[in-house]
Parts: C-alpha cells; sequence; structure tokens
C-alpha cells in the first residue's frame, strides 16, 4: 500500500500544484463559484416565503439553507471528473503511452482528481463550510453541527467521492469509441446535477421516483452526503445508505475494470 502511494501520490501533488499555479485563475474560480449556491439560497428563500415559512420536502427554511450551501460544498468535492482526461488522452494519442508504462491508468487518473478535490477543499470549500456553522449557530439558532454527524459526512463525502470518479471513468470509456466528448459530458453534467439532488432534494419527487433516483448510484454523490449532514439518517437506515455507497464503489471499480479490459482490445491511437 505505501509503495503504491509513493508512486501514485506525485500526480496528487502535480495536480493542486498546477492549480495553484496561476492567480488570476485561482481568484476567479473561488470567485465564480459562489454564484450557484448564492442565487440557489435566494431562490429557496422566495419559494418559502411565498408557501409561508412551512416544511416543504420534508425539509424546513433553515433546513433548506443549510441543504443549499451544503450541496454546494459536497458537489465541489465531488465532482471532479476524469472523463475529460481520459478524452484528451484518446484525441491526443498520449494514452498509448499509459499501456508501456508500470502504472494503473486508472490510478493515475484518480490520484489527478484527488488533487483536485483537495484544492477545492482549501479554496473556497472550507470557508464557505465554517461560515454556514457561524450563520447556523448565529443566525439559525441551530447550534453547531454534532461532531458525530460531521464524522459521518466526511466519511459518506469520501465514498461519494469514489463513486463519482469509477462512473466517470466507466463514463469516460465511451472516447474510446466517439473520441470527442464534450457535448455528453455537458448533457451528463446537466443530468448529474438533476438526480443527484444537487438541483433540487430527492425527498421533493413523487414517492416512486424518489426509489427509483435512490437505486440509481447518483443519489450517493451528493444528495446521502448532505442528508446525513443534517441527520435525517439514523440507525439501519444510515448503515443501509453508507452499505448502499460501499456496494456501488465495488460494482462501478468492477465494471470499469471490465470496460478497461475490454477497451483496450481494440485500441486505436491518434496522433501521438
Amino acid at each position: 500500500m505505501r509503495r503504491r502511494l509513493k508512486v501514485y501520490m506525485p500526480f496528487l501533488e502535480n495536480q493542486f500544484k498546477r492549480n495553484l499555479a496561476y492567480k488570476g485563475s485561482f481568484y476567479l474560480f473561488i470567485l465564480t463559484s459562489l454564484f450557484g449556491p448564492f442565487i440557489s439560497y435566494y431562490l429557496w428563500s422566495a419559494i418559502y416565503g411565498s408557501s409561508g415559512g412551512g416544511m416543504l420536502g420534508g425539509l424546513t427554511q433553515s433546513e433548506m439553507i443549510i441543504y443549499v450551501f451544503m450541496s454546494y460544498v459536497t458537489s465541489s468535492l465531488v465532482t471532479v471528473g476524469v472523463s475529460d482526461a481520459i478524452s484528451d488522452d484518446v484525441m491526443e494519442g498520449t494514452v498509448a503511452m499509459t499501456l508501456i508504462k508500470p502504472i494503473d491508468y486508472r490510478m493515475r487518473l484518480i490520484f489527478m482528481a484527488l488533487g483536485e478535490a483537495l484544492y477545492r477543499f482549501l479554496a473556497p470549500v472550507i470557508f464557505v463550510w465554517i461560515g454556514l456553522e457561524i450563520y447556523k449557530a448565529a443566525v439559525l439558532g441551530l447550534g453547531v453541527t454534532p461532531v458525530i454527524n460531521i464524522l459521518l459526512y466526511i466519511l459518506s463525502v469520501i465514498m461519494s467521492i469514489f463513486i463519482h470518479l469509477l462512473f466517470d471513468f466507466c463514463f469516460g470509456m465511451v472516447a474510446f469509441v466517439t473520441t470527442y466528448m464534450f457535448g455528453m459530458n455537458m448533457a451528463k453534467e446537466a443530468l448529474l446535477g438533476f438526480l443527484s439532488g444537487q438541483l433540487i432534494p430527492i425527498s421533493f419527487f413523487p414517492q416512486v421516483l424518489q426509489q427509483i433516483f435512490e437505486f440509481l448510484p447518483f443519489s450517493s454523490m451528493i444528495y446521502v452526503p448532505v442528508m446525513v449532514y443534517l441527520g435525517k439518517y439514523s440507525g439501519m437506515e444510515l448503515a443501509f445508505v453508507l452499505g448502499r455507497q460501499l456496494l456501488w464503489i465495488v460494482l462501478l471499480y468492477a465494471f470499469g475494470s471490465y470496460l478497461w479490459s475490454r477497451i483496450t482490445k481494440r485500441l486505436i491511437v491518434l496522433g501521438g
């Protein structure tokens, strides 16, 4: 295990340093990334205000505020993808070099994505999270989130990151067939925002749709960690949703291994 970390940690460190290389890009990323959650905050505030401030979709207005910003925190960490990198490698032909190197292509991509997630955590996720906790205690009067909820949330987010990475690796295999994936990636991101609960909590949908969405791996990416943070799961239900996340990691890893073994047998390199 230590040897594998020694081999792949430089990919994580390099990706992290690349993101810090340009100050203008760094500050612009922080500024633009904050637009989304604040727009959602004012939108949901208007919705709850027009409804009389009651409970909607099983969430109070205060819980919805927490949900909006924690879904932003969670999505920032979780939605680091690898399909773009796969598409670039296929178009440029550099994927051929991977096959002759003594490294695992998927592991290299995962560690590069983890470097991106670390960068996002330090700027600006951690500051938004701390600010939310202060706002929650000082303005909403709900107190600080219990430590056990935070620890369970961190565990759930770690599994969510790997669920998304492994899913995106499987999705990225399409690049070996289509080569260019820009449009497909745009469609994927829009669909994931809907199915993962990032845009609208899954509890707002009819019961039948909730059951379908919860069966799919996408709800485990954002909706489940945020609901764990809110303390909406307990006992066996909590164990079930965490176990389901672990199961999806195993299934997606196995499916990705199968696709990689099949796709490399029909690899056609362009450029290089």
